[in-house]
């Protein structure tokens, strides 16, 4: 935890939902934002904070920096911000060629999704995938090689 971040803003949600940050000359920013510099491979580092301008406010290189009630406003923050759910199982795909429908579990539940061609699955290295379906989700696979046996047989197929 570092205090010199501390001791440079404080963040909190307003009432009505939106974030505040305070800077230590006293100025506050409603409705500032939180991005990630690399939201796939270091998703817990190089976080920008913005103002509702798009003017950075405050730059971290670790969200480990902040102390936990902080951390955790930036990680609500991002977390609206932000959909990319994980899929973490592939349960049946209904055709081995595009358009295909596959159902899915993922980190925000089960779905289905249609893959309309094998360009819309992109590798991002050689055990992370990002999948795009027919109306603009994406969603990622960490880690390719630890999904279970039937998931990757099926995803192979496309690959």
């Amino acid at each position: 935890m570092s205090t010199a971040l501390t001791s440079v803003f404080t963040l909190a949600f307003d009432p009505f939902g939106k974030l505040v940050v305070t800077l230590a000359d006293g100025t506050q920013h409603v409705g500032a934002l939180v991005a990630r510099a690399f939201p796939i491979a270091a998703s817990d580092q190089a976080i920008s904070i913005l103002s509702a301008e798009g003017k950075e406010l405050a730059w971290l290189e670790k969200l480990d920096d902040l102390p936990a009630h902080e951390r955790d406003i930036v990680a609500q923050a991002l977390q609206a911000r932000e959909f990319m759910p994980e899929i973490l199982r592939l349960d049946s795909v209904n055709s081995f060629s595009t358009p295909s429908v596959w159902h899915v579990q993922t980190s925000r539940g089960p779905t289905q999704l249609v893959l309309k061609g094998e360009e819309d699955i992109r590798r991002l290295t050689a055990s992370r995938l990002i999948v795009a379906d027919a109306h603009g989700v994406q969603f990622l696979i960490r880690d390719l090689p630890s999904l279970d046996r039937h998931t990757r047989k099926l995803l192979d197929r496309f690959l």
